[in-house]
């Protein structure tokens, strides 16, 4: 079987006959034509995987013959030619050529040109997987060696990069071990939380940037008078979902930090967004505003108050000068506003975008047929993330004032995890819903599958009711009731949730750029 089956189009092309020979020793299939018009019959009747085409022939030119074929075949084609001005390079490039070669071309270029673009993807899947084997090890010595938040959140980064990476090669085998190592990871992760998770909040000891204490440590001290400072809040965007939008914004800024914090627990909008705006822990939100904070059986909706909070700790910092704006985007309504109004918040020192769309697609893919065949896995709902950012009203309105000299700092309040191993759970009338944590009273679970808070106020959490408790689901765990079991099992299963423990919900982009 050929390597590749190749159309070769030149008016000279029996003084080709000792390359076409080197390539059919090298396995291609080499068929030719000598002018244009022949060229694109042989296109339209014949299935091949690249052309080589002449620039000067007599009848149709190159250009128009790549024309044509163009509008027959969406086929690779490399132009061929002695002339080097610039105009026609341009013309050829505009054209959708994939490459070219100048004259006279000797038989080694054109097999590193064909290699270059017919086996690129399998080159590139072979280099990483190699390159994986290698840093295997690496890895698992990594997590071996008892390490701290800060090796924790290199862990992740390093495993988020594989992860994407592993998207290049083919190889379903390598994925497999790479899942598992990922997985061991989670685990590992998971023992180091309940281990220390309650001492960062009670100060003992060093402690990562956390929700509660981001705009105190990353933010604000970013604010400058007279250069506007946009802080870009993402709801629910994971590490490698930012990676997959990162090369957007790089078009229009410079990125000049990419770094991570931890979300506190649990991973959920109404916990981790309220104690970024806040500056505080849960359980003083709720003392400091008994009338603002809702827990999670109460009516109405949990993060009404964050422009309130946010007022209240720029107060308690003395930081209460800096002039600023705030904007909720939870409909495309909005979003459009935001592309209207977005050169008037250029007057201001710090404006707040909070952006909903990634939160209500995870949520929306848990409802909906179409949204579940969409983002079945990572490597799809990357995708869908970036399709989405690509054509967002929030992208639109950046765009408009990347000439401008800003800052942008972008974070989210939590991630989430793909689950697929369910767990049961026992609990009154009062127990919560949400598949990765729960809390109520009499709670009845395998310690096993599970972080427990049998006082909430160790998590920083409120006490909804005496004797209530939290438990927050580890790895890709989900908590499900015994009625009705086997439909929530598989309606859920492969769902992205959040609330509990994992690398995903809790080790979250927070990146500084600038104009460029």
């Amino acid at each position: 079987m050929a390597v590749a089956t190749i159309l070769w189009v030149d008016d000279e092309i029996e003084n080709l006959q000792s390359q076409k020979l080197f390539l059919e020793n090298k396995g291609y299939e080499v068929h030719t034509r000598t002018n244009g018009f022949d060229a694109v019959d042989f296109v339209k009747d014949n299935a091949l995987d690249i052309v080589l085409l002449d620039e000067t022939m007599p009848g149709i030119t190159g250009l128009e013959t790549l024309q044509k074929i163009k509008e027959v075949s969406n086929i690779p084609v490399v132009m061929i030619t002695k002339n080097e001005t610039e105009n026609l390079m341009e013309d050829a490039i505009g054209s959708q050529i994939t490459d070219y070669l100048i004259k006279p071309v000797n038989p080694n270029q054109v097999l590193l040109c064909l290699k270059k673009i017919i086996d690129n993807k399998r080159l590139i899947g072979e280099k990483t997987t190699s390159a994986y084997q290698q840093q295997f090890r690496n890895l698992f010595m990594a997590l071996n060696s008892n390490p701290d938040y800060n090796e924790w959140m290199d862990i992740y980064k390093r495993l988020v990069y594989w992860e994407l990476e592993m998207e290049k090669s083919n190889s379903p085998e390598m994925q497999e071990v790479f899942q598992t190592q990922k997985q061991e990871a989670n685990t590992e992760f998971f023992k180091y939380i309940s281990k220390n998770y309650t001492n960062w909040l009670s100060g003992k000891g060093d402690a990562p940037v956390m929700s509660h204490n981001l705009f105190k440590n990353k933010i604000l001290p970013q604010v400058e008078k007279g250069i506007p400072t946009f802080f870009v809040l993402i709801d629910n965007l994971r590490l490698d979902q930012w990676k997959s939008i990162q090369p957007i914004f790089a078009e229009s800024f410079r990125i000049n930090e990419e770094e991570t914090f931890y979300s506190i627990l649990p991973t959920a909008t109404q916990y981790s967004r309220n104690a970024i705006f806040a500056g505080m822990l849960p359980l003083e939100i709720e003392k400091q505003f008994p009338n603002f904070w809702k827990n999670d059986d109460e009516e109405g909706s949990k993060n009404m108050h964050e422009e309130d909070f946010f007022k209240a700790q720029l107060k308690r910092l003395k930081r209460d000068d800096i002039k600023y704006s705030y904007t909720k985007v939870l409909h495309h309504n909005d979003g459009q506003q935001l592309v209207n109004n977005i050169h008037n918040l250029l007057i201001n020192d710090l404006n707040i975008i909070v952006y909903n769309f990634v939160d209500m697609l995870s949520h929306a893919r848990t409802e909906m047929e179409v949204l579940k065949e969409l983002a079945g896995d990572e490597t799809s709902y990357r995708s869908i993330t970036k399709s989405w950012f690509e054509h967002s009203p929030l992208h639109q309105a950046l765009k408009k004032i990347a000439d401008k000299k800003v800052n942008i700092v972008l974070a989210t309040d939590h991630g989430s995890v793909r689950v697929n191993t369910p767990c049961k759970v026992i609990g009154d009338k009062q127990t919560t819903a949400n598949l990765r944590y729960k809390h109520g009273r009499n709670l009845n679970y395998d310690a096993k599958d599970v972080l427990a808070f049998r006082d909430p106020k160790q998590g920083g959490l409120p006490v909804p009711n005496v004797n209530s408790s939290y438990i927050f689901a580890r790895e890709n765990n989900y908590l499900c009731y015994p009625n009705n079991y086997n439909y929530y099992v598989n309606y859920y299963r492969n769902t992205f949730q959040h609330g509990g423990v994992s690398m995903e919900e809790m080790i979250i982009p927070f990146v500084k750029m600038s104009s460029k």
